[in-house]
C-alpha cells in the first residue's frame, strides 16, 4: 500500500488477545451465548483476532462482542468471527490489515466520550486509510472503528500511535 508511512504513525487494533482468553476460557461470550467452535465452509469472512480473512474450513467463533470506544447509547454489542482456538494475533499492528485492505468498510469517528462523530464510507483500504488520517487529525475524535458496509459489523479500531 502506498502510504504505509502514514500507517506507521497509527495503531491498528485487533480484539485483545487477553480479552478472547477469558472469553474462550468462560465458555461464552459477553452477551452469555455458549462459544460453539465451526467450519467456515467458505471462507471470506473476517477475523477480528489477527484482522484477515477466514479460509475455507477454519475453525471459528462467532461472538457477540463490544468493541472499545463507545458510550452511551452508542455502546454497541454485535457479532465477529474469531479463531476457534488462540492465533498469532496481528503482527503489524502500525500497517493497515492487508488481509482486509480489497474490502469496502465505513470508517466510523468517535470522540472522547464514546459518541459518534462521523462517518465515512471507503471503497478499499488505501482510501480507508486516508480517511482514518483527516479523521484522527480533528481535535473531537479520539479513535476510529471499521466496520462493513453490508451488516454494519466491528472488524477493528484505529488510534494515533
Amino acid at each position: 500500500m502506498a502510504t504505509d508511512s502514514i500507517a506507521s504513525t497509527l495503531v491498528f487494533e485487533p480484539i485483545p488477545a487477553g480479552e478472547l482468553d477469558e472469553i474462550r476460557a468462560a465458555g461464552v461470550d459477553e452477551a452469555g451465548n455458549r462459544l460453539t467452535p465451526q467450519p467456515d465452509p467458505g471462507g471470506g469472512n473476517p477475523l477480528r483476532c489477527c484482522l484477515r480473512e477466514t479460509r475455507p474450513g477454519e475453525q471459528v467463533l462467532l461472538i457477540a462482542y463490544a468493541p472499545p470506544g463507545t458510550a452511551g447509547a452508542y455502546a454497541e454489542r454485535g457479532p465477529v468471527f474469531v479463531h476457534a482456538e488462540p492465533c498469532g494475533g496481528y503482527a503489524t499492528p502500525h500497517r493497515y490489515p492487508p488481509g482486509l485492505s480489497h474490502r469496502q468498510q465505513v470508517v466510523r469517528a468517535y470522540d472522547q466520550d464514546g459518541q459518534i462523530a462521523d462517518g465515512i464510507l471507503a471503497g478499499d483500504g488505501e482510501q480507508a486509510l486516508a480517511v482514518i488520517q483527516q479523521l484522527l487529525a480533528r481535535p473531537d475524535v479520539a479513535l476510529v472503528h471499521l466496520r462493513n458496509v453490508g451488516y454494519g459489523c466491528y472488524n477493528f479500531t484505529v488510534r494515533p500511535g
